[in-house]
C-alpha cells in the first residue's frame, strides 16, 4: 500500500499522469542522446549506447506494462554505471525549471538529468504492449496511477536510488517554499534520496528554500499544518528555514547525524525568478536593495566629485 502511494504522489510531482503511448522514435531519442553525452557532455566517458538501448529494451518489451519492476532495470544502470562528482550534487522537489535555471548561470551542480540515464530519458514515456516481446506500445500506455510498477516510474526510481547512493562531500536540497509541504516525506527526495544519502560519506547539506515572490501563498495553521490560499486570511506566508515542512527535514538530518545550513533569502534564485518578471514590484524592491550599495559608491562626492568611497564594498 505505502509503494503504491508513493508511485502516485511521485507521478503527480514530476509528470503527472499520461495517456499517451511511447513516445515516438524512441530508440533514434535515447541512442542519440546517448552518443551525444558521450561526444559532448562528457568526452572522457566510455559507454556503449546500443548495449544500454539493448538492455532497456529487454526490460521494457519482456514485460507487460504495468510489470517492469525496479530490478528489471538493473542490467541497464550497471551498462551505463557512472562516477559523480564530490560537492556538486543537486537534488530538487518541486522546482524542476528554477533549479535548471540556475544550472545554466551557474555551471557548477550536477541533477539526476545531468547524469547519462537522467540525460537519455528525460522526459520520454514509454511502455510494452500487452502481449510479451510485442515490442513497445506506440498508441496508449497505461496511466502511471494505474500500476506501482511502471515502467517510467520503476526507471526513475532505480536512478535517484543511485544519484543519492552516489553523494559526497557537500550537496544541495532546493525546495518549493510556495506550496503546501515544501519537504514531503512521500515525494521522490523525501521517500528515496534523503533515505538514500550516506552520512559518512555526505559532509554537508545545504537547503534553500525558494519562493515565488508573488505567492501562490500558504496559510500556516496553529497546528502547524498548511494549507493552500487565494488571500483574504489574516496570516499569510510562504514556507521557510524555520517555517512549515522544512523544520521536518531538517529534524531528520541531524538525527541522521548530518550537518546542515539552511537558507531562505538565496539572492540568485530570487534574481532568477525576477528575470521572467522583472516590473513585479517585490522584485524592483529586492533590485534596489542589492544594487544600493554599488549605487552609493557611485554617487559623486557634492564637493570634490569622486566617488565618496575610495573603493567598492568587499564581502
Amino acid at each position: 500500500i505505502l509503494s503504491g502511494l508513493l508511485f502516485f504522489l511521485f507521478l503527480i510531482e514530476h509528470l503527472g499522469a499520461a495517456e499517451m503511448g511511447t513516445t515516438p522514435n524512441l530508440k533514434h531519442i535515447v541512442v542519440g542522446r546517448c552518443y551525444n553525452y558521450i561526444t559532448l557532455v562528457s568526452p572522457d566517458s566510455r559507454y556503449d549506447c546500443e548495449e544500454i538501448w539493448m538492455e532497456f529494451q529487454e526490460a521494457v518489451v519482456r514485460r507487460p506494462p504495468c510489470g517492469v519492476r525496479v530490478k528489471d532495470y538493473q542490467r541497464m544502470f550497471q551498462a551505463a554505471s557512472q562516477i559523480l562528482p564530490c560537492n556538486r550534487l543537486l537534488f530538487w522537489s518541486k522546482t524542476r525549471e528554477l533549479v535548471h535555471s540556475y544550472l545554466a548561470v551557474t555551471h557548477h551542480f550536477w541533477t539526476l538529468e545531468d547524469t547519462l540515464v537522467g540525460y537519455m530519458f528525460n522526459d520520454l514515456t514509454w511502455c510494452g504492449q500487452e502481449e510479451k516481446d510485442r515490442g513497445f506500445d506506440y498508441r496508449c500506455c497505461p496511466e502511471w496511477s494505474a500500476c506501482v510498477n511502471h515502467p517510467v516510474y520503476s526507471l526513475w526510481r532505480q536512478a535517484s536510488e543511485n544519484f543519492a547512493a552516489s553523494a559526497c562531500g557537500n550537496i544541495t536540497v532546493v525546495l518549493n517554499g510556495s506550496v503546501a509541504d515544501a519537504f514531503n516525506r512521500r515525494s521522490m527526495f523525501g521517500s528515496v534520496e534523503l533515505d538514500g544519502l550516506n552520512p559518512r560519506m555526505v559532509d554537508h547539506v545545504n537547503i534553500e528554500v525558494v519562493a515565488n515572490p508573488e505567492g501562490p501563498f500558504v496559510y500556516v495553521a496553529p497546528e502547524g499544518h498548511l494549507l493552500p490560499v487565494a488571500g483574504g486570511l489574516e496570516l499569510l506566508t510562504t514556507e521557510s528555514c524555520t517555517r512549515g515542512s522544512v523544520p521536518d527535514l531538517i529534524a531528520i538530518l541531524q538525527a541522521r547525524g548530518f550537518r546542515w545550513t539552511c537558507s531562505d533569502t538565496d539572492v540568485t534564485f530570487m534574481m532568477l525568478q525576477c528575470l521572467q518578471n522583472p516590473r513585479r514590484s517585490s522584485c524592483q524592491t529586492a533590485v534596489k536593495q542589492i544594487l544600493r550599495p554599488l549605487l552609493d559608491w557611485r554617487t559623486p562626492n557634492v564637493l570634490t566629485g569622486i566617488p565618496s568611497s575610495p573603493e567598492p564594498p568587499r564581502g
